[in-house]
């Protein structure tokens, strides 16, 4: 168990804006979902609500905060009471605040590059959201005018290991089930990582 701080979602909007915690911390610290913080980290929900500063309401010390930042396992202890909620569990990878912006680019590279991966193994692999993936795929994203393919290795949203891991784990995943291994188009082949797709900006 643990406890709810004052103003919990506008608590976390200024966890997100202003620390390096993960989801989860965020989301166990103000009892609230990890894909709920994901999305309000996105912009999706929470639009307009600032952020309440924990530390200068004297819920937090940043003492504390470091020590969480430092160590993704250690959960935020409060210093005033509120009402239990239960924890919650593990969320997706976190995505430092400074690189939200280039997901969807990151997104849209994957769809496009690696059409075996799943939606569940992007949002692993790139801390994102099924609804997010979505809207890129189908353009409804509100930021689909200025959306570029770009490499997440490159952009730092993930490590070239784990994408390998993640396509690998794919293929293998649709040889299982008898499907046929889907390829990029053979004009994309040879791209640099950072070339746009003119199909993503029409």
């Amino acid at each position: 168990m643990t406890t709810l701080p004052l103003m919990p979602k506008a608590t976390a909007v200024w966890l997100i804006e202003k620390t390096a915690l993960s989801f989860t911390q965020i989301a166990e610290f103000c009892g609230m979902h990890p894909l709920e913080v994901q999305a309000i980290a996105d912009g999706e929900v929470a639009q307009g609500i600032v952020g309440y500063d924990p530390v200068a309401n004297r819920q937090l010390t940043q003492e504390e905060i470091s020590r969480c930042e430092a160590n993704p396992d250690s959960k935020l202890k409060i210093l005033s009471s509120g009402n239990p909620v239960k924890r919650r569990s593990k969320g997706a990878r976190y995505t430092p605040v400074a690189k939200r912006h280039d997901r969807p680019d990151g997104i849209a590279f994957l769809l496009r590059n690696f059409p075996q991966l799943g939606d569940q193994e992007i949002v692993k692999l790139l801390g994102t959201t099924k609804d997010t993936i979505a809207k890129v795929r189908n353009k409804q994203h509100w930021n689909s005018p200025n959306i570029k393919p770009r490499d997440p290795v490159t952009i730092g949203l993930c490590s070239q290991t784990d994408l390998n891991a993640a396509v690998t784990a794919a293929t293998l995943r649709l040889e299982r089930e008898g499907q046929e291994i889907p390829q990029p188009p053979a004009a994309l082949l040879e791209d640099a990582p950072e070339h746009t797709s003119p199909s993503v900006e029409d």
